[in-house]
């Protein structure tokens, strides 16, 4: 119903502006404005979780407050109708629309995010002369501002603009900025937060925001009005029309070092003074790092006793900055939940509310994990299946990994096997140790290229001992790190490999944890290497002596490899993985894959397509077509960083899961199986659930319907189809004993590997030599 709300509201302003409603011309006057902004209807919104049991550590015992800042800036322009409908529709009740004031030439107000217009808007564009400079706080501030500008001049010329140039500008000169009247009343029982941000500056310019609320009160009464000026609260906390019932005054924080404008003491001087901060207001908002500090290094710092303070003076505790798609600490491993929790859903307080860009993530939170026992029964039945561990948290494949990842909650830990020169299997994402450990320079003469493990060089395992690879590092995988985002640096290089029987001992120590084992490349070790690494599986599986309550997957891209185990292990249940994207796999081809496999592994665009935008573009049938064949569909791919999902899920890997959900997926792999695991054990999770609030779903394509065609690029060329072939392998070679002689697998480096050191070795005493008869000879 949410999804259909929001939808609704993008249709109906696609049809009011095609048909000219929406033109500037048509500007409805200032009375009737509440009439005709769109919004749900009593009943249609979201509802709380299922709190009516929990306890709070806020001032007043309640719920926090959700205060959604300029609608959804994450993916709509800050300040848009659009915006705030979705922050409506995505978020629990009582979520408070967030409107930073600004002041035009004639007094009137319009909620916009920065005072510069050309920040927010084209005003740059549209009146090219209303560059201006004036002076705002102590600096000099160049650009176009409200103040020279009447509200019809805004409301007829100027569109809004994503202020964020690293988020989606595709819904940008769609919107137009709104008046505060029309942002509360897009829902029936409108709720609003007015912040007033330069008060002294618009009185320094004979404009009064005190008087621009007192005129408006037959439009609107703001449930808050905060400000960092201290001199405006206290005169419009004392003028004649203000209703101290209806009206919370709140003292809005700056950073420490800035100055207050009416007592000119710095903000981190007036944070010790909240009993007299209680004389004007009931509540203060400060930046969240005045309540959890972070360091330079990235990692929080204990906690202040802020929260505690206030609460004993009175005062409510707001927290400000909260954005899913910004980087805020590696201690919540990019899960936006987690910091959100670090504020309402710690043993020691409660902040009273959160002010953020994504309401949806921080609705999510409070009413869905917020005292939810990290491992109470799953509500879903997916499984959650670990990719090389909790490698969002360690390095991939060592003992911390796959520990974190069972206590985290993972129904299934994986172990990608690769083989050493010497025959031990152990686990590794892929065979090309580069990347993966620091072994670039203990390892370089052993290069190659091997076009049909992969196209470019690596140091591969088959080459190395074991002896040889636990003397080298692991290192933690940072997928995006080219955009600025890095893994738990503290804990790049730590823990340790496994070998298969290691791991194997490890998941039987936890009776409820499956495994997954990975085979690649069984071929070229049977026929290059001489390594047979199906025998050595079976063994280490035999030898382990798992439980049967242990779930078995084998996993592998060639159907040969698993014909194998259908052969000799029946009861283990055999993947196939198609590491690139698929479209469709018609009946002759599902048919083949049932010959093999019980399941597929798939990447997360063979389900839900993504356009060249990051916009999802609609989804395939490839669920459909494999559940009609009985095969079971397991999804890779799954992260908590915000890059790694397309930009409808709002930088939310709860709304990802729930939208992949949709689809009928049977198991997510993920690289932090802490979040899968606590989405699949979230009650608001099932959507038959009659609690007001539940995860809901984004329809694939939906919002890339609503953009604007040309200011699309050409779409991607179609992917064919599955065929036959492109499944069916041939059969696997028989192990090539005498290869591995030829290789030879001691640890002295022999073999090729060792002519390789050898040449190295000769080139390096030839260039020795002879530069010591050239210093001699001179």
């Amino acid at each position: 119903m949410i999804r259909e709300l929001l939808i609704g509201f993008l249709l109906i302003h696609s049809s009011l502006a095609k048909h000219g409603y929406l033109s500037r011309e048509n500007k409805p006057p200032r009375r009737a404005r509440l009439q005709v902004i769109p919004g749900p209807g009593p009943g249609t919104g979201a509802g709380p979780g299922p709190g009516p049991g929990k306890k709070w550590l806020t001032l007043n015992g309640g719920e926090p407050l959700v205060i959604a800042q300029g609608g959804f800036p994450g993916l709509f322009p800050d300040s848009s109708g659009t915006g705030y409908t979705a922050a409506i529709a995505m978020s629990v009740p009582g979520t408070l629309k967030y409107c930073n004031l600004q002041l035009t030439k004639d007094n009137l107000g319009i909620c916009l995010p920065d005072i510069k217009l050309d920040n927010c808007t084209d005003a740059a564009t549209k009146f090219p002369k209303q560059q201006r400079k004036y002076n705002i706080n102590g600096r000099d501030v160049d650009g176009w501002f409200p103040i020279d500008l009447t509200i019809d001049e805004i409301m007829k010329e100027i569109s809004l603009l994503q202020n964020i140039y690293s988020r989606a500008s595709v819904f940008d000169f769609v919107y137009p900025p709104l008046q505060p009247d029309s942002v509360f009343g897009i829902e029936p029982k409108g709720k609003l937060w007015l912040n007033v941000q330069n008060d002294a500056f618009w009185s320094a310019h004979q404009l009064s925001a005190v008087r621009y609320i007192d005129d408006s009160k037959e439009f609107f009464v703001a449930d808050y009005i905060s400000s960092p000026e201290i001199g405006f609260l206290k005169a419009v906390g004392t003028s004649k029309t203000f209703d101290k019932i209806k009206t919370k005054l709140i003292f809005k924080f700056s950073t420490p070092d800035s100055v207050e404008p009416t007592y000119k003491e710095t903000y981190g001087a007036l944070v010790k003074k909240l009993a007299m901060i209680k004389t004007f207001a009931s509540g203060i908002l400060v930046p969240k790092d005045y309540i959890w500090p972070v360091g330079k290094d990235g990692y929080l710092q204990p906690a202040t006793t802020l929260v505690a303070d206030a609460h004993r003076e009175g005062l409510t505790v707001y927290a400000l900055g909260f954005a899913s798609d910004v980087f805020a600490s590696y201690n919540y491993s990019y899960d936006p939940a987690v910091e959100y929790l670090h504020f309402v859903d710690n043993s020691k307080f409660s902040v009273d509310g959160v002010v953020t860009e994504f309401p949806g993530s921080a609705s999510n939170a409070i009413a869905c994990l917020a005292q939810n026992p990290n491992l109470s029964p799953k509500v879903a039945n997916a499984l959650v299946i670990s990719h090389n561990g909790a490698s969002i948290d360690y390095p991939g494949c060592t003992d911390l990994a796959y520990k974190k990842a069972i206590n985290d909650g993972a129904d299934i830990i994986d172990c990608n096997v690769q083989m050493t020169k010497d025959g031990v299997a152990f686990c590794l994402e892929s065979a090309d140790l580069l990347g993966k450990t620091n072994a670039a320079m203990a390892f370089m003469d052993r290069s190659t290229t091997i076009p049909g493990i992969q196209p470019k060089s690596g140091v591969f395992t088959f080459d190395v001992t074991w002896t040889e690879i636990k003397s080298v590092n692991p290192l933690i995988q940072n997928p995006f790190q080219s955009a600025g985002l890095s893994r738990n640096p503290k804990s790049k290089n730590a823990g340790k490999f496994l070998t298969l029987p290691e791991f194997l001992e490890l998941a039987k120590k936890n009776a409820t944890t499956g495994i997954l084992i990975g085979i690649q490349h069984a071929a070229y070790l049977a026929s290059k290497k001489g390594l047979d690494i199906i025998t050595s599986i079976n063994n280490a599986l035999k030898n382990a002596k798992l439980d049967s309550k242990h779930q078995i997957l084998i996993q592998s891209d060639d159907t040969s490899v698993l014909a194998k185990f259908k052969s000799s292990s029946p009861n283990y249940r055999r993947v196939l993985l198609f590491s690139k994207p698929i479209s469709s796999a018609p009946k002759p081809v599902t048919e083949n894959i049932k010959k093999y496999a019980d399941a597929v592994n798939v990447v997360k665009k063979s389900i839900v397509q993504e356009s060249k935008i990051f916009f999802s573009t609609g989804s395939t049938k490839i669920v459909e077509e494999m559940h009609a064949a009985n095969i079971s569909v397991y999804v890779s791919g799954f992260s908590t960083e915000t890059l790694s999902m397309m930009l409808d899920f709002y930088s939310d890997p709860y709304t990802e899961l729930i939208s992949f959900m949709a689809e009928g997926i049977d198991g997510v792999i993920t690289d932090n199986p802490k979040t899968a695991s606590a989405f699949m054990r979230s009650p608001c999770v099932d959507p038959k659930s009659t609690a007001p609030f539940v995860f809901n779903p984004i329809k694939p394509g939906d919002y890339l319907a609503q953009v604007e065609p040309t200011v699309l690029p050409p779409a991607a060329a179609p992917l064919p189809p599955l065929q036959v072939a492109d499944v069916v392998d041939p059969p696997l070679p028989p192990v090539d004993a005498s290869a591995r002689k030829e290789n030879g697998d001691g640890g002295d480096g022999g073999g090729k590997s060792g002519q390789r050191r050898l040449g190295v070795d000769v080139v390096m005493m030839s260039l020795m030599l002879f530069g010591l008869v050239y210093v001699i000879g001179c």
